[in-house]
């Protein structure tokens, strides 16, 4: 087997026939040519030559008029009407494997930590690939302990699930995922940055992630800088990676920040290409890629000896919105969501979880019969709490009108404390219920 792995690496490496077109125009990172009808088709890529004998990358994103619509994945600069156009191999393939564990790439795969070249898995690997069959695939396994309070008690994540973080910015989301990659359970963790601030990248893998977590990771960059195609591919790029370790049989937990600038960036891409704008400007094909793209993480294929993706998307909400399009789309595609709030974090409490606003489609089969009730009384007197908040406030509501009430106003300030976490504390599951446990308890009213 590993004699055809290499023969059939050695096939890939041939080269191809190269055909070349003319650049005829050039609008934003948008080019069309002439001369490549019938050669390339959408998701091809080729080069742009530049007057000065330079080469930029571009990929196929439509046709117009007889011509071939080309998108940059760089700047134009020296790209003039008339320069050619040169095909290359067409197909977006590269080699991910365990050894580009503990390293920084940017969307192309090229390393950017200074590290040295990657070690390349045996066999090249589309970006684009389908899910699973859906009758094909394993159900989600076994809870799985993150070490994060909120998230193992109310919204609790299993092997194989999808969760999706929604959150205006400066929130804690990448807070957040930091936590999810220094203490959950994992054979191996796969960090998609989407559209990040360059800025911040540093920070997140150092003071957030920190050397023991980027050992067991593969960071995949793509900053608000870069073109729409990078960004885009950076996704891609990360739930392939994800894959490859899947079928290498670990357990992958993949993590990305966030899908609202994946969605942002196919939009530049399909208004680039003709597409109609439609719901808040957003074209047809980027509630066309969501599905394609989340679809791709979660339990393996049954049978397979594989392990399993299990993912959190965050989603940048605009301007809190949490009912605006991208995340009312992947809110209904996922898993799970788990609703940041700022009114929360602005008291001070992270993670500023929501809990009446966050729900995990795994309950109440995750749970046993007990942390379920647990989980049930606390929920139930904190829903008491935010109803009667106003009158709480105000000093409108008596003590001893009502049991419940009055247990809701005891249980408040303990819960806060419960799920309030710094993000290097790494809290038990069965720690946590006891803890839980422990507050109802106290409140001398359980049922």
């Amino acid at each position: 087997m590993r004699a055809l792995a290499t023969l059939s690496a050695e096939i890939e490496r041939l080269p191809t026939l190269t055909w070349r077109g003319e650049i005829r125009s050039a609008a934003g990172m948008t080019l069309e040519v002439d001369g490549l009808q019938r050669v390339l088709s959408v998701g091809d890529k080729c080069h742009a030559e530049t007057v000065r004998g330079g080469r930029v990358l571009c990929e196929t994103i439509g046709f117009r008029n007889g011509r071939s619509l080309l998108m940059a994945f760089d700047n134009l600069d020296g790209v003039a009407e008339g320069c050619a156009a040169v095909t290359d191999d067409t197909a977006f393939t590269l080699r991910p494997g365990a050894g580009w564990l503990g390293r920084v790439v940017d969307a192309l795969g090229q390393p950017i930590d200074g590290q040295g070249p990657l070690r390349n898995g045996e066999h090249a690997r589309p970006l684009r690939q389908p899910p699973p069959a859906a009758c094909g695939r394993r159900r989600v396994g076994a809870k799985l302990d993150t070490g994060i309070r909120v998230i193992d008690s109310f919204v609790p994540l299993c092997r194989g699930q999808r969760l999706g973080v929604f959150a205006g910015s400066g929130v804690g989301k990448s807070t957040l995922l930091s936590m999810f990659a220094r203490h959950a359970e994992a054979d191996a963790i796969v960090i998609g940055l989407v559209g990040e601030r360059g800025r911040e990248v540093r920070e997140f893998i150092q003071d957030d992630l920190g050397p023991e977590g980027l050992a067991r990771s593969v960071v995949i960059v793509a900053t608000s800088d870069e073109p729409p195609l990078m960004r885009r591919q950076a996704a891609l790029l990360t739930l392939t990676v994800a894959e490859e370790l899947r079928d290498q049989g670990l357990h992958v937990l993949c993590l990305m920040d966030s899908v609202t600038r994946f969605a942002m960036a196919q939009r530049e891409i399909g208004l680039a290409a003709g597409e109609p704008p439609t719901s808040k400007s957003y074209p047809p094909s980027v509630f066309a890629e969501l599905p394609r793209l989340l679809e791709r993480a979660g339990p393996g294929p049954e049978g397979s000896g594989g392990g399993d993706i299990t993912a959190i998307f965050t989603v940048l909400v605009d301007g809190d919105d949490h009912d605006e399009p991208i995340a009312d789309a992947v809110r209904g595609i996922l898993d799970g969501h788990l609703v940041l709030d700022r009114r929360i974090a602005e008291q001070g409490r992270y993670p500023a979880v929501n809990l009446l606003r966050s729900v995990s489609r795994t309950l109440p089969g995750c749970h046993s019969a007990a942390e379920n009730r647990v989980v049930g009384r606390a929920r139930a007197l904190a829903a008491i709490h935010d109803n009667m908040a106003e009158m709480i406030r105000l000093g409108a509501y008596k003590r001893g009108t009502d049991p419940d009430t009055d247990a809701a106003i005891d249980l408040h300030p303990r819960l806060d404390a419960f799920l309030r976490q710094g993000k290097d504390d790494r809290s038990s599951s069965p720690a946590t219920f006891a803890q839980l446990d422990a507050l109802l308890a106290n409140l001398g009213d359980r049922t």
